[in-house]
């Protein structure tokens, strides 16, 4: 009874317009980009929030749309403005706005960059580690040790 009512779900031309939103995941994926640079966790953005963890999570996988005014909080908490939250979004995700959607999915122009580095974890483990780093002279060095190893690698194909 429950796979058919999903079935049916699934069927609806308004369900994938409401629920699991490629915007609203992408959103929620910049929330976590956001707090995670910060060293914040789930619950401590939670608690400045007044929601609970388990909320922002819902929030950060896209499984709940954030609202005008929470996304502004939001972008108050993490200092970004709140067009932090759309940068980088894709041709193909942008092309799910549930406008688009309904109207057959127009396209920008603008360059798609699926192979976002700072939407990977390795960079944000990266930053954070470099940023832990007190001596600038130290980071500095680092800086120029990585740039120097990439440039003397062999171009990938």
């Amino acid at each position: 009874m429950a796979q058919a009512k999903a079935e049916s779900r699934r069927d609806d031309p308004n369900y994938q317009i409401t629920n699991n939103n490629p915007i609203d995941v992408h959103v929620g994926r910049r929330v976590r980009l956001r707090r995670t640079l910060l060293g914040m966790s789930q619950e401590q953005l939670g608690d400045a929030l007044s929601i609970t963890f388990q909320q922002v999570q819902k929030y950060e996988r896209g499984s709940n749309r954030i609202s005008a005014s929470r996304l502004w909080d939001i972008g108050q908490i993490l200092d970004v403005p709140v067009s932090f939250f759309f940068d980088d979004i894709s041709d193909d995700t942008a092309a799910h706005s549930p406008r688009r959607m309904k109207s057959g999915g127009l396209k920008d122009d603008y360059e798609e960059n699926p192979a976002d580095p700072m939407a990977r974890r390795e960079t944000l483990e990266l930053v954070r580690a470099y940023y832990s780093i007190k001596n600038p002279n130290l980071r500095k060095r680092i800086t120029e040790m990585v740039k120097s190893v990439a440039t003397a690698l062999p171009e990938e194909v």
